[in-house]
């Protein structure tokens, strides 16, 4: 499962790991210097004039890679078949660097003591920052047009985004993407709404009534399960108004002509919320939304004991379900539904999710690195057709046998026969997915899937196809909006980031009425202002502004 669904996650939730480590670090063991100056050991780093770009598998290349997350550790690399092979014929071989599951302090203590890796894989944006204007990190412009899988695949506009205010390019994007992608939607238990008449599921109204009938036919039933931290409830602020997807709650700031705005006064967003504490006060949601493990919400999910499942990527599990169900009783199973909108309302501008063309997180590659070029050559082929190919679905010859004039993987009939040992394989290698190009594995997979008889489709690709794909909003031009955490706004933005999520789980878990709600939003605004919202604001929307100029500079 590739991590897309961490983007529902609030940048400001994410702990800024390197705020306070990288003050006063400038001597560091030669690892830090500053963007003015010629960072250390970059005199050998440099390819003599006339030197060949570096060919894999000519010679060995090592690399030690850190993936900057409490929650990742890296399985071990030429242990499974797609690793193996490129270990063999590309002569690849990366030494992990673990998080230990304390990714603030192990970053911490590698910039302390001068023994950063060659690479690190994180989010984007002011912690890479950081990094950059202290010299840590190695520049890509010079390798673009020597390899030029990147550049191809990923576009300008994509490259002109993630460059530094230096001008430069720093940041390699995992599942970059021009193109609709995601999951976010409503998943149904299909025997529970045919058993209830298949009524029609198109409006709130139609929602609510729905989960009142479950609710008294379906005793064990959630009707309505909206995920670990209450997720779900965001991914539903798309059936209020037009072109409204979850990324402004997530921002806490909401486009009003050319400036960002507060989101606890929107109609909107006050709307949502009532809706929701209704729910929540007849229990018809989950009750225990906000303290639930992601583990619990899984097996509901797997055991049928949900009527309506929202979230940024609700077949992850629902594949698992509709698998397990149809098992049981070939008339189980899960479908989705055309996302839930208000009477009124476009359906073809009702977007429960989004895409951006940066995609997920980024990896860098770091001063320590003792040939940056390599690496960087390395990733390069990773995120072309043959190293996609080959860390999605294993070497050529099992799975995938020759490719087609477009360059895309021709599936053998093993893709099909033997689908066990696939997904083994690929759930083997998602934790190597460092440059995952979308477009490339997208069209791959579903041109392949147009060829099968709907019994034999992918649960996802089938309703990524019919309804996911074309209910996700491009929403690139609000990317890197967040300031940097030992910032003035970046310390109002953790202040306001509390506020938001004290008000949003009290109008949905203890407001008594749809009057609380407003009131307790009320509140929310009187101290995000105290806190400095609105200064916070004005940053957001000057750096929006300067996405749309790139973007529109780009075209």
């Amino acid at each position: 499962m590739k991590k897309r669904g961490k983007r529902l996650l609030s940048a400001w939730s994410v702990t800024l790991v390197i705020v306070m480590a990288l003050t006063g670090c400038s001597g560091s063991g030669g690892n830090s210097a500053s963007p003015e100056k010629e960072s250390p050991g970059s005199q050998n780093k440099e390819k003599p004039a006339g030197e060949d770009t570096f060919v894999l598998g000519e010679k060995p290349l090592e690399f030690s890679f850190y993936g900057h997350y409490d929650w990742y550790t890296m399985p071990d690399w030429g242990a499974d078949l797609a690793t193996k092979w490129i270990q063999e014929n590309k002569k690849v071989n990366v030494v992990p660097v673990s998080s230990g599951g304390v990714a603030k302090n192990k970053l911490s203590t590698m910039i302390v003591s001068g023994e950063l890796p060659d690479v690190i894989w994180m989010d984007r944006g002011a912690e890479v920052e950081k990094l950059r204007a202290e010299g840590m990190l190695v520049p890509f412009d010079e390798y673009l047009d020597k390899y030029p899988n990147l550049k191809k695949w990923a576009g300008e506009s994509t490259l002109d985004l993630l460059r530094s205010p230096d001008g430069k390019l720093y940041q390699f994007p995992n599942w970059y993407t021009t193109q609709p992608n995601g999951n976010a939607g409503y998943l149904v238990n299909k025997k529970i709404y045919e058993e209830l008449g298949s009524p029609k599921l198109e409006t709130p109204d139609d929602l609510y009534a729905y989960l009142k009938q479950v609710k008294a036919k379906y005793p064990g039933v959630v009707p309505l399960e909206v995920g670990q931290s209450a997720a779900g409830v965001d991914i539903m602020v798309s059936a209020f108004a037009e072109n409204r997807p979850y990324t402004f709650n997530s921002m806490i700031a909401v486009p009003q002509g050319d400036q960002l705005v507060s989101l606890f006064t929107d109609p909107v967003y006050r709307e949502l919320l009532q809706y929701m504490s209704r729910l929540y006060r007849e229990k018809l949601i989950t009750q225990d939304a906000f303290t639930q493990k992601l583990e619990q919400v899984e097996q509901k999910i797997l055991s049928g004991n949900v009527a309506v499942y929202v979230a940024s990527s609700p077949t992850e599990f629902g594949s698992k379900g509709n698998n397990l169900l149809k098992a049981q009783d070939p008339d189980a199973g899960y479908i989705m539904i055309w996302p839930v909108h208000k009477e009124g309302l476009d359906r073809d501008k009702i977007f429960p999710g989004d895409y951006k063309q940066l995609g997920w997180n980024v990896s860098v590659i770091t001063q320590a690195a003792k040939d940056p070029e390599a690496i960087f050559a390395f990733l390069d082929w990773f995120t072309g057709p043959e190293g996609q190919r080959t860390i999605m679905w294993g070497p050529e010859g099992l799975y995938w046998d020759g490719t087609d004039e477009e360059d895309m993987p021709l599936f053998t009939d093993k893709f099909t026969s033997d689908a066990k040992g696939r997904d083994e394989l690929m759930n083997a290698t998602v934790n190597f997915q460092w440059n995952g190009n979308t477009v490339y594995v997208d069209n791959s997979k579903m041109k392949f899937e147009s060829t099968l008889p709907p019994e034999k489709r992918n649960f996802e690709t089938y309703w990524q196809s019919e309804i996911t794909w074309k209910t996700q909003m491009n929403t690139t031009e609000y990317v890197n909006l967040d300031p940097a955490g030992d910032s003035e706004e970046g310390i109002i933005a953790q202040r306001v980031f509390e506020i938001y999520e004290q008000a949003r789980a009290k109008a949905i878990s203890s407001a008594s009425s749809d009057q609380e709600v407003l009131s307790l939003l009320d509140k929310a605004e009187a101290d995000a202002q105290k806190a400095g919202y609105d200064k916070l604001l004005q940053y957001k929307t000057a750096k929006w502004q300067e996405n749309k100029q790139k973007l529109e500079a780009s075209k």
